[in-house]
């Protein structure tokens, strides 16, 4: 049922995006237009705040992004080749996430702001498998338009999983080209729970304990080569590591591993890899 709750999400999600883009095309000749990126990527691993979420599987990740006027309304997918969920016997269904998120950005001189909320469909189940709490999310977002490009982004939990997660990024592009550019970015986060079972602190074994979680999380570094296939499609193959800030993480992101019959032994830092295709107008 939740899965033909999804496809029904994303098929309304679209219609809904191809009719404002129809709507607004003829009205804004000489004005603001709309705008749209339409991408798909195929990625080695899907690690999400320093999480593992798949094992061994390549995952099939499409996006759709409608905006106009700083208003943006994104529908994210997950479809994952060969699911697994840890502890359990069932696998999930191939389709396990579905993200839908309603933003505002804003440029202000020097500064770049933003706010949002992101609705996450998490729709790991199956017949004899888990069924996990969808979550939701509200953020804000200030970024320095200077070298590097700062932006910290301040992402509240208000739905189910009760924690706060701070994260700082910075990037930069080079041009090799005309259509070759390589970008390198790196980021580094703040786990702070505010509940004990949906984001508790872990041991040394990689097990969960009765303290909430409050440190240093998870660091990423990513490059990536975007190719500028045509004027409207960008072929961006990329690599990212992602690892622990913190003795505290480390041991968290073991415990939530996939990767690794006992917690202790699963793997803490990922690397993966993959290509993104984008159509953007």
């Amino acid at each position: 049922m939740k899965k033909l709750f999804y496809i029904k999400l994303l098929l309304a999600s679209f219609l809904v995006s191809v009719l404002l883009c129809l709507s607004f095309a003829p009205v804004l000749a000489e004005e603001e237009k709309p705008t749209g990126d339409f991408s798909l990527s195929a990625l080695s691993k899907y690690v999400w705040r320093g999480q593992e979420l798949s094992r061994d599987s390549i995952v099939i990740q499409p996006s759709m992004t409608v905006g106009y006027k700083g208003f943006a309304v994104n529908v994210w997918g997950n479809l994952d080749t060969d699911p697994y969920v840890a502890g359990y016997k069932d696998d999930s269904e191939n389709w396990t996430e579905t993200d839908v998120t309603l933003s505002y950005s804003k440029t202000l001189g020097l500064f770049n702001l933003g706010a949002g909320y992101i609705y996450y469909g998490l729709a790991g189940s199956s017949e004899n498998g888990t069924d996990i709490h969808d979550s939701q999310e509200i953020y804000v977002s200030l970024g320095l338009n200077t070298l590097l490009s700062p932006t910290l982004t301040v992402y509240k939990e208000i739905d189910y999983y009760h924690q706060w997660y701070f994260l700082l990024g910075i990037s930069h592009a080079f041009e090799l080209s005309k259509m070759v550019s390589l970008k390198l970015a790196a980021t580094a986060s703040y786990l702070l729970s505010e509940d004990e079972e949906t984001y508790p602190e872990y041991n040394g074994d990689a097990q969960p304990t009765s303290d909430k979680f409050s440190n240093f999380h998870d660091g990423t570094i990513t490059a990536s080569l975007p190719i500028k296939a045509s004027q409207y499609v960008t072929v961006t193959p990329l690599i990212s590591y992602v690892f622990p800030l913190s003795g505290d993480a480390k041991d968290e992101m073991k415990g939530r591993g996939l990767t690794g019959e006992k917690p202790s032994d699963r793997d803490s830092s990922f690397l993966y890899g993959g290509v993104t295709v984008s159509f953007t107008f």
